[in-house]
């Protein structure tokens, strides 16, 4: 309550107050006048009057009628009634001013506790309908109902058990928030011990909030930094401090993730997969500079040249030459022309020297950095984001190992994986390679988030087969979340989660563009910050965010389009200081002295 109010409040207490003391004081003064008027004391009559007596009364034959009662006594019957009463006193609802009046200043608001309706089934009896969730990240409000709406992947998984796989599907179209809602659950998921792995930010959205948790920001790129594919990182190093049985199978695990990425690479700048046999003759290639390599000094790109040169026995065998030298060549060749197209092209500076910055598995967040990358290198994005995503579960495979061995802790990860689309199109096959990055993360204790636009992503790709397992990511994700999209988009995306007519009407309506505004203020449109969240055949739970003043800090993607307000500020107050300094030394008539 406002002071106004409350000073209000008090002006009108004392007036009912002197209005109840007014009435109380003339209504006890007319009591006391009538008892003493003439006549209207209990003396002012006898015993007589009124009953039948020698005077002749209404019970002797002749008398005169008995007299009425006088206005005396009708008098004191109502003084008698009225004192039989109780007497009405208004009281203040705030209490009497003055000294033990109790009177109150203000009024606390009643305190508001949240419970279930099993626990206070009583209180709020209608067990109808479902509330909203509140197990995890606090991610916003119910659009319709004001509830607080909680929830991420991990949670959702391991507690509250609403989804039997760990991985969020985003959709959306650009500008909408769809960043900022996983900027949210990583920075609330961060707070619960677990760690972020972004693997290859574009932008960057996410390089500024992974430092303000104190986590590792490494970068990618031309100039800026190489990741070497053929290192085993933190699973070789894993697989050596474990040894035994458990260390072999390790360094197995890390031997085949090696080669997909190699397999990978090839795949970009050929434009199509590898063959059955390069794949084999690849694999004995990096089991010759294994065994045969330099300990503690990772390989290199240009050490597989090396080695399809010299032709070792194991390569040879493999490519079934039987002593020819011609046959030989003859199967090694295309593999050892693609090989040179990565060094000599456009992917050579950044993969073939050593690591820049290996991943550290005890830093609180991880977030590699890929925006030094231009739009149009669309192989380069490709592959960078491709190694990043190697390099990121390897270190969650080694973590987890450790843990096993009981050499580390039991740590949990969630991997970033944003603007799906770009590794998409990069070249055929590359959709295996990430299925087979991200199909066992729910057995890796792992929890992931794809954010791509729209589905018509998936059926850019060349091939059917790539496209089938491109919509396979929507439908094996636990949870489905949708901002704004066009009604066509929606009427095809429910054909693969089920979305019913009302859920389509209304995210199709946050694709509105904003008004035309007049003022020259800045207008959002209306399906900024606003999505819908569909698990299973569940109904979907539209959601509202709105972000805060540390969030809108850290994560902002129009950075290039903000104008730098200080600079501006800056430069004018320079330019003012210029122009005094030129008027204090100009002399009469403005010239200069």
């Amino acid at each position: 309550m406002s002071r106004r109010e409350e000073k209000r409040a008090e002006r009108e207490d004392r007036l009912a107050e002197q209005r109840s003391r007014a009435a109380l004081t003339a209504r006890r003064s007319g009591e006391d006048g009538g008892d003493a008027r003439p006549g209207g004391g209990p003396g002012a009559h006898d015993g007589t009057r009124g009953r039948p007596g020698a005077h002749g009364g209404a019970g002797e034959p002749g008398g005169a009628p008995a007299p009425r009662p006088s206005a005396p006594s009708r008098s004191r019957r109502g003084a008698d009634s009225t004192a039989s009463r109780p007497r009405e006193l208004y009281v203040p609802p705030r209490g009497w001013h003055g000294a033990g009046g109790g009177r109150v200043g203000y009024l606390d608001p009643p305190t508001m506790w949240r419970a279930t309706t099993v626990q206070a089934c009583g209180m709020w009896p209608f067990a109808a309908g479902s509330g909203s969730p509140m197990t995890g990240v606090p991610l916003g409000q119910h659009l319709f109902t004001g509830a607080t709406v909680c929830g991420d992947p991990l949670n959702w998984f391991t507690r509250a058990r609403y989804i039997s796989n760990p991985s969020l599907f985003m959709l959306g179209m650009p500008g909408l928030g769809k960043s900022t809602l996983v900027n949210r659950m990583l920075i609330g998921l961060a707070a619960t011990g677990v760690v972020p792995l972004v693997l290859g930010d574009l932008k960057p959205d996410y390089a500024d909030t992974v430092r303000a948790l104190g986590g590792q920001v490494i970068s990618i790129g031309r100039g800026r930094g190489g990741i070497n594919v053929l290192d085993p990182g933190a699973m070789g190093e894993a697989a050596v401090r474990i040894g035994g049985e458990a260390g072999e199978v390790l360094k197995a695990e890390t031997h085949g993730r090696v080669l997909n990425m190699v397999a990978a690479l090839i795949t970009i700048v050929r434009g199509r997969p590898m063959d059955d046999h390069e794949q084999s003759v690849l694999s004995a290639v990096l089991h010759h500079l294994r065994e045969r390599g330099t300990p503690g000094r990772a390989p290199l790109l240009p050490d597989l040249l090396r080695v399809l040169t010299e032709g070792p026995d194991r390569v040879r065998a493999v490519t079934l030459d039987r002593g020819n030298e011609t046959r030989y060549r003859d199967a090694v060749d295309p593999l050892h022309r693609s090989l040179l197209g990565i060094l000599d092209g456009p992917l050579g500076d950044t993969f073939t020297s050593e690591t820049s910055t290996r991943i550290d598995p005890n830093a609180p967040a991880v977030c590699i950095d890929i925006s030094g990358i231009g739009e149009a290198d669309t192989q380069l994005t490709a592959a960078a984001m491709l190694a990043a995503w190697s390099d990121g579960l390897g270190t969650v495979a080694a973590s987890h190992a450790l843990a096993d061995a009981g050499l580390a802790p039991r740590r949990w990860f969630f991997t970033v994986l944003d603007e799906l689309w770009r590794p998409l199109r990069a070249a055929s096959g590359i959709v295996d390679r990430i299925d087979a990055l991200t199909r066992l993360n729910r057995s890796l204790g792992l929890g992931d988030a794809k954010i791509t636009h729209t589905l018509k992503d998936a059926e850019a790709l060349g091939t059917d087969a790539d496209r089938a397992k491109a919509r396979g990511f929507v439908e094996r994700a636990g949870m489905v979340v949708c901002a704004g999209l066009p009604r066509t988009e929606m009427e095809e995306l429910g054909k693969v989660v089920g979305l019913s007519q009302r859920e389509i009407e209304l995210v199709s309506s946050w694709s509105s563009p904003p008004g035309w505004g007049m003022t020259g203020e800045h207008e959002e449109p209306p399906g900024r910050g606003r999505f819908l969240i569909k698990v299973g055949g569940r109904p979907g739970i539209p959601i509202k965010v709105a972000i805060t003043d540390a969030e809108r800090r850290l994560h902002n993607t129009n950075t290039r389009w903000t104008t730098d307000e200080e600079a501006v500020e800056q430069a004018a107050a320079r330019a003012a200081r210029d122009i005094a300094r030129a008027a204090g030394q100009a002399g009469p008539g403005g010239w200069s002295a």
